[in-house]
């Protein structure tokens, strides 16, 4: 069954910004792999984190919101587990109300961008 999820996760600090990039290319090729449709992706940048995670006190935040049937879920994140680069991660599917705030909050960050261009 096709459901919309949304992925965050956190790159280490010590990378590159083209590695970073690079890491991001790779998650989001195991979704359209996978049959996934990706809907949004955001790059949060470098933020501070709450705790320290494996020494680091900083990590590059990604997110990526998109369409997949359930099965894909375990695949991503046990490529996640893998990868030496990231540091945390969290999926999840969102219900209906996730969906229509997500869909608002992109529209917002559109519509802001929109008007520093003007």
């Amino acid at each position: 069954m096709i459901n919309n999820y949304e992925t965050v996760f956190i790159v280490t600090p010590v990378l590159s910004a083209e590695q970073v990039k690079e890491a991001v290319k790779k998650f989001k090729g195991i979704l359209k792999e996978g049959g996934a449709e990706i809907v949004t992706e955001e790059d949060w940048g470098l933020k501070k984190l709450a705790y320290p995670i494996k020494h680091k006190t900083t990590g590059f935040y990604n997110l990526i919101e998109f369409k997949a049937d359930g099965s894909l879920i375990k695949k991503l994140e046990t490529e996640f587990r893998r990868d030496e680069k990231i540091i945390r991660f969290l999926t999840f599917r969102m219900d209906q109300f996730a969906v229509a705030y997500a869909g608002k909050r992109r529209k917002t960050i559109k519509d802001k961008s929109e008007k520093k261009e003007k």
